[in-house]
């Protein structure tokens, strides 16, 4: 009886003959769309004949494939996409599983124009919203075979442009139907990102724009037609794939972004992608860009993490991975670094320090087998530098302030800490450490921006700071000199006061603002302490054009950043100490650096004139340097700080009218708001020496009397007396008398007193004894306390210690 209802089509069930009806005599009428509203309007009235439907509409399309058909099969196609954009608010389920069933029979065809049908119609199924979840699908198949077209190779040019972008379409589309479905198939897992990513990056890199496809091919016109109108679009395979990449990062979560990047940096890795550098940018400029503002810290720790892994990669490697961390740097939101700052600083001075240990041996490894050139390596000390720079604008102010002293512990320190090179580097490993770090920290300090400056330059930064001004290298020096000058120019006026080298003053227009008390308590604590630096900077022989010119800078803005009368004389007296250290016979200093510190002294007191002082000051100041213009241009900076000074022949002769004078400096000052600390600039200006300055020195300053004063202002300190030592016996003897055999019988007889004799003699024996040991304690003390050396190499007389001083009740210390 079922047999005959199959031959008899009156006797087919009616979902049978609806569908039949929709098929034309000849394809290229295409589907009859009056007979398929029919076949719609049954499904709806009947939903639950609509997996029946949906299972004969995918038996008469595998049987028109099975004949070639093709025809037919985009007429089949047709009808189930009608279905379900008609029937997804009811039992779309029904229909699912044989329209995907279909969709696969397609993919596996050997015909590519299959491909693009079957991806068009899994696009258009991937853009409905289904209000009923499904607990069976799988999506495996299609995110391999869509990630298999992404790679797809083809004579034809034009159709393999098409094949990748129906691919890339058809993994947007999985990515679309599984990422808010919490039922489906986890599109995150590493398995399935391994797929995707690689196959999306693949096509991120073609440029070739294609064109709307033409299908030449001439078995049916209507099958033509029909594949002519799934890519009505103009997007190219690399457009498309950034759409759909930026797409994919958008919609991940916290947990997802690690399988997300991993495949990423896994494909620049194996097709040697960081070498050059553009594609690698781009790529992460695109992540960036895409993912969520506060995951972006998670991007820069699977950077950093990989630059660890590629610790021993070559330098252009190496390179390439650390400018695609300044370009997330510069993307990443503010801050948003978190708690890895320091691990993101850490991380870059160490690659510093290895990158410096590979450029002196030359190799990557201890056996020798991986050669390294130094300018590979130097170009990736540059790509270090800049991105500890970028890192920095991405930091809170206090943060900043964090990193700097961070670095600033880093760096070796002759006599204070240990080298940071390598056994086989030695001490030239260490300097080039310290002047990568003091770079590094210049990168940092020259983005930082600070109202206060005793919390952006605190003692326990100043002071290791400063002692590099000591170092024999110039190149350390100058370092110091521009991070000083950028910490303290909180008005930007560091470019305009490097112009002002040739005297232009009145062009500069520097931003100038009242000193704060903030500013004032700073200045007076550490002024001594910088003015110091700055003078035995200049007696350093192996300074140059470029230092002059940072001092006279590091000058120019604390007279414009800190200046007040107490200031003002005291960078006067300072210059007047560097005048005579220039005129000084005991100084072993070129007839550059005397030329030099004349050309600082005249620049840096023409720009004082301009900044307070009165007429009378300005005037004197201008008078001297017209006279050094007729006479003696070589002590003009215009002269000196020039690609070719002329210098005099021989000894340096300075005539008394080419000087700045002390009395006639004194007589310009009277009768204004600075004649009241006249007494100030009549003391000549000494500079002291610190202890800690002494260690930090090098070995050959370590001498006393080379660091405690300038000649000219005192005679050679005389030899200091040979005092006792303190040592372990001093303490214990004054404490206890002498011992042996009299001691044992003195605490027999002891204390038989203590047992017998009355509480007044026993009283009377304990106080005798607290005065003794007094008196011992004062010997001590004695020892202990010394007055601090004399600048003038002369002890001073000994003043009451601190322990024997009395203060009155309300006594303010």
């Amino acid at each position: 009886m079922y047999g005959l209802c199959g031959c008899c089509w009156a006797l087919r069930p009616r979902y049978k003959r609806l569908v039949d009806n929709i098929f034309p005599e000849d394809p290229e009428d295409g589907l009859v769309k009056a007979n398929m509203e029919k076949l719609t309007f049954f499904a709806l009235s009947a939903p639950e004949k609509l997996d029946r439907i949906a299972a004969y509409l995918s038996e008469r399309l595998t049987r028109e494939l099975n004949r070639h058909r093709y025809g037919y099969v985009c007429i089949a196609m047709e009808a189930m996409e009608q279905l379900l954009l008609a029937c997804h608010c009811q039992s779309i389920n029904l229909l699912v599983e044989s329209f995907l069933g279909t969709l696969r029979l397609l993919l596996e065809n050997e015909r590519q124009h299959l491909h693009l049908l079957a991806t068009n119609a899994f696009v258009k199924f991937a853009n409905i919203e289904e209000d009923t979840p499904s607990y069976h699908r799988s999506y495996d198949f299609f995110v391999s075979r869509f990630s298999e077209m992404c790679h797809t190779e083809h004579g034809d040019k034009d159709l393999q442009d098409k094949i990748r972008v129906s691919g890339i379409r058809g993994l947007q589309g999985v990515v679309r139907k599984t990422v808010d479905d919490e039922l489906q198939v986890n599109i995150w897992e590493q398995r399935h990102m391994e797929q995707i990513v690689p196959a999306l990056l693949v096509n991120l890199q073609q440029d070739t724009h294609c064109s709307r496809y033409t299908h030449t091919h001439t078995h049916c016109s209507r099958y033509t037609h029909t594949l002519q109108q799934v890519h009505t679009h103009t997007h190219t395979a690399a457009e498309q794939t950034e759409v759909c990449f930026r797409e994919l990062l958008g919609r991940a979560a916290y947990g997802h972004i690690n399988n997300a990047i991993k495949p990423v940096l896994m494909h620049l890795d194996s097709h040697s992608l960081w070498e050059g550098r553009s594609f690698a940018v781009r790529c992460f400029q695109i992540i960036m860009y895409s993912i969520q503002s506060q995951h972006s810290h998670l991007v820069i720790q699977q950077l950093l993490g990989h630059l660890d892994a590629h610790s021993r990669s070559p330098a252009s490697v190496r390179a390439g991975i650390v400018e695609v961390l300044s370009e997330a740097a510069v993307i990443e939101a503010t801050g948003s670094v978190g708690p890895t700052v320091l691990e993101v600083f850490n991380t870059l001075l160490r690659q510093l320090r290895q990158s410096v240990d590979y450029q002196l041996t030359g190799y990557l490894d201890p056996p020798g087998r991986q050669r390294t050139s130094s300018l590979e390596e130097k170009t990736l000390q540059d790509a270090v530098i800049k991105t500890i720079g970028s890192f920095a604008i991405t930091l809170p102010v206090y943060q900043r302030s964090e990193v700097m002293l961070f670095i600033m512990g880093k760096i070796p320190v002759p006599g204070i800490y240990p080298a940071l090179g390598s056994p086989n580097t030695g001490f030239e490993g260490s300097r080039m450490i310290q002047v990568m770090l003091l770079k590094s920290l210049l990168q940092v300090s020259s983005r930082y921006e600070s109202t206060n400056l005793l919390t952006a330059l605190p003692c326990s930064f100043l002071q290791p700071l400063l002692c590099f001004t000591l170092m024999e290298d110039p190149e350390i020096r100058l370092l110091v000199l521009c991070i000083l000058t950028s910490l303290l120019d909180r008005h930007h006026n560091t470019e305009r006061l490097r112009a002002s080298v040739t005297m232009e003053v009145c062009v500069l227009e520097l931003k100038e603002e009242r000193c704060s008390r903030q500013d004032n308590l700073f200045i007076r604590k550490h002024a001594q302490r910088l003015y110091r630096h700055v003078f035995l900077t200049c007696k350093e022989e192996s300074s140059g054009r470029s230092h002059y010119q940072a001092l006279f800078t590091l000058l120019a803005v604390v007279s414009v950043e800190l200046a007040n009368e107490e200031v003002t004389l005291d960078l006067i007296r300072l210059t007047l100490a560097l005048q005579e250290l220039a005129l000084s016979n005991q100084e072993s200093l070129s007839v550059y650096n005397r030329c030099g510190v004349h050309a600082l002294c005249a620049a840096f007191l023409h720009l004082l004139s301009h900044l307070g002082p009165p007429p009378p000051f300005t005037l004197l100041v201008s008078q001297v340097i017209e006279g050094r213009q007729s006479s003696a241009p070589h002590l003009l900076p215009e002269d000196v700080f020039s690609d070719s000074p002329s210098l005099p022949e021989g000894e340096l002769q300075v005539d008394e009218a080419s000087l700045f004078v002390q009395s006639k400096i004194s007589e310009a000052l009277t009768g204004s708001s600075y004649s009241a600390h006249s007494e100030r600039l009549n003391t000549p200006y000494t500079p002291q020496i610190t202890e800690e300055e002494r260690l930090s020195r090098r070995q050959s300053l370590v001498d006393v009397a080379s660091l405690q004063m300038d000649p000219p202002f005192c005679c050679e300190a005389p030899q200091r007396p040979q005092t006792e030592q303190i040592t372990f016996e001093t303490l214990k003897n004054a404490i206890e008398d002498s011992g042996g055999a009299e001691e044992e019988e003195r605490r027999r007889k002891m204390k038989e007193r203590f047992q017998t004799a009355p509480f007044e003699e026993i009283a009377a024996h304990c106080g005798a004894r607290s005065s003794l040991l007094q008196s011992r304690l004062d010997q001590v003390f004695s020892l202990i306390v010394r007055p601090p050396p004399s600048p003038s190499g002369f002890a001073p007389p000994r003043s009451t210690p601190l322990h024997e001083m009395k203060f009155p009740d309300l006594c303010v210390y």
